[in-house]
């Protein structure tokens, strides 16, 4: 017996088109958004001198990680410095935090949601398996179709792809916070914003801080995937090396992004023990 095949696809493709035909307007504000945010990023990173940068980010990691990480940042931030790879490590940064920052300002305030409503959460949370299992090359397609080339669809595709974490782990946080504190808080009459941000927040805030970690290192892990769509960085020499079999030339790219990566691992990490301390 042949079953007819779901034509899935076609349906996909049809509410694509839809959302084209209708939503314009809104894709053109959110490209201009997401534009503006990374071009301001990457306009102040590019308008202060190398050295300043690596200074600034050596003692930051001296006074929230350690001396030896500090050590590590100069000479890392040094290496890509003499690689020639500064300025398209730049591009990714800003690419990065954009990213970060829009999952931030997104997931936080949805895993909150989450946490007050368990009808919410267990909607949720099938849909953020779902965008953490489906290959990040698929979030390319309809973002290319809405956004056109360059960095704003990579940015939305690393923005689907780097969320969930800091909206499951702002759900968890909040969810374990003692149920006899928030007992007492409304014994106090607390109204519930107050209940969230002088009670709830504090004590969940280092398992929040855990989850901006991974949203952070997910976005980092994109910006290879975004060089497919033009998005410039240090992810467009390693497609360039790809596609052309120059190892030596991934490979400095490769260690490039592997320096940014493991500082903002460090960094955040340690943000989240000073909070616990």
């Amino acid at each position: 017996m042949n079953i007819p095949k779901l034509p899935l696809g076609d349906w996909i493709e049809a509410l694509e088109r839809w959302l084209e035909d209708h939503l314009d307007p809104l894709f053109d504000a959110i490209r201009f958004i997401i534009g503006s945010m990374t071009d301001a990023f990457y306009a102040g990173l590019a308008a202060v001198p190398a050295i300043v940068i690596m200074i600034l980010i050596s003692l930051i990691a001296w006074k929230v990680v350690n001396l030896r990480l500090a050590l590590f940042a100069f000479a890392g931030l040094a290496l890509i410095h003499n690689l020639g790879l500064w300025q398209p490590s730049m591009q990714s940064l800003a690419l990065v935090l954009t990213a970060s920052l829009l999952s931030i300002a997104l997931g936080i305030p949805i895993g909150i949601a989450c946490a007050r409503s368990n009808a919410l959460q267990h909607a949720v949370m099938p849909l953020l398996d779902f965008m953490q299992t489906m290959p990040a090359f698929v979030y390319l397609l309809p973002a290319v179709s809405f956004f056109s080339l360059g960095v704003v669809p990579g940015v939305i595709a690393s923005v689907i792809f780097a969320i969930p974490p800091t909206i499951r782990l702002t759900n968890l946080g909040i969810r374990q916070v003692p149920q006899d504190l928030v007992e007492a808080a409304d014994a106090f009459g607390s109204t519930p914003l107050q209940k969230l941000v002088k009670l709830q927040m504090p004590i969940a805030l280092p398992t929040i801080m855990a989850g901006i970690n991974q949203t952070i290192m997910l976005s980092l892990s994109m910006v290879v995937i975004a060089s497919m769509i033009g998005a410039q960085g240090v992810g467009a020499y390693v497609y360039r090396a790809v596609t052309q079999a120059k190892t030596g030339v991934g490979f400095e790219a490769g260690i490039a992004i592997v320096i940014i990566a493991i500082l903002l691992d460090r960094l955040t990490q340690g943000a989240v023990k000073r909070k616990k301390s």
